[in-house]
């Protein structure tokens, strides 16, 4: 049997498929997870409930910013991969200061806990959004992320940093992955693909913020799940103690065209109601992968055009349209 491995953020959407992964692979998994209510926590316990059937499974409800619910959970465990965070832009700078609570002092909370427990393998969930709206295209790891644009591209900021002190300190070694708009079956409700694709199919009119043309690398759950397992292995080689790397497509894709390619997939005439760009949004997101690729073996090879139809056809499976 391989490593013992605890997944914070195990029922969400990134989660639950790293979980999946690592089972597959015959890792042994600690699924924590608290059931923030940022959406429905029926499609939350659905996936641990999916999770749950495998033997090699377990699961703890809990908040990371919980000291004694974290010790609890590490127990017997060689690596964590933490990817619980509040997610999103726009209501992070509604509420700055939840974010910094959990984004910042539950990583804090969780690192100390890997310190004082022995645990010296740390994969951390970081973000795009960390390197703002002035870093060159494309996005390098060795560009310094030193404006974000809103509350939670700081805190994720604020994460790395911290990863970076307890991997000096206390010889922690630590792969911090940028992700970059992850996209999939499963995505989280809120997001713009699957938001776009429920109002689409229901024949509501699209919220389009600006003229559609900002840009994102959007990346499928399943090259996402790639980098992640090469950097659960990275971790158990000799090198470097932290290294930061991204995870995308590395290929921008604009916000109309983006809807375009929803509604051919639909099979439906897209209505868009066209409103001013929103506070916090970045102009553009586009991933240089050569360090992914070359260490982690990070190798994405969904297109946006396939990546699209495979969501809308688990769409269509998951709600009947």
């Amino acid at each position: 049997m391989k490593d013992r491995v605890l997944v914070t953020g195990a029922a969400g959407f990134i989660g639950g498929h790293v979980c999946r992964a690592l089972l597959d692979n015959r890792y042994s998994v600690v699924g924590l997870d608290n059931f923030d209510p940022f959406y429905d926590r029926a499609i939350k316990e659905n996936t641990v409930g999916e999770l749950t059937t495998h033997g090699m499974f377990s699961f703890v409800e809990g908040d990371i910013r919980d000291d004694a619910v974290v010790r609890h959970s590490l127990r017997g465990v060689d690596l964590v991969v933490h990817l619980a965070a509040r997610a999103g832009v726009r209501p992070s700078i509604e509420d700055p200061v939840l974010y910094s609570s959990v984004n910042v002092e539950g990583t804090a909370c969780l690192l100390e806990a890997c310190r004082q427990a022995g645990v010296r393998r740390f994969v951390f969930g970081s973000s795009s959004s960390v390197y703002g709206d002035t870093t060159p295209v494309p996005f390098n790891e060795e560009v310094a992320a030193i404006a974000p644009v809103s509350p939670y591209a700081a805190t994720k900021r604020a994460g790395e940093l911290l990863c970076q002190v307890y991997s000096d300190l206390y010889d922690l070694r630590i792969a911090a992955l940028r992700f970059f708009t992850v996209y999939g079956p499963r995505q989280r409700p809120d997001l713009a693909i699957h938001k776009f694709t429920r109002l689409l199919a229901s024949g509501a009119a699209i919220q389009q913020f600006g003229d559609g043309s900002t840009e994102r690398d959007y990346t499928h759950v399943s090259d996402i799940l790639k980098g992640v397992m090469g950097a659960v292995r990275w971790t158990e080689s000799e090198g470097a103690l932290l290294d930061i790397f991204n995870l995308g497509e590395s290929r921008t894709v604009r916000l109309d065209r983006l809807i375009e390619l929803i509604a051919a997939a639909l099979g439906v005439e897209p209505q868009v109601e066209r409103l001013p760009p929103q506070p916090g949004d970045v102009v553009r997101t586009f991933a240089d992968i050569s360090k992914a690729r070359q260490v982690l073996g990070y190798d994405p090879c969904v297109s946006i055009e396939d990546g699209i139809v495979d969501f809308v056809e688990w769409y269509r499976v998951t709600h009947g349209y």
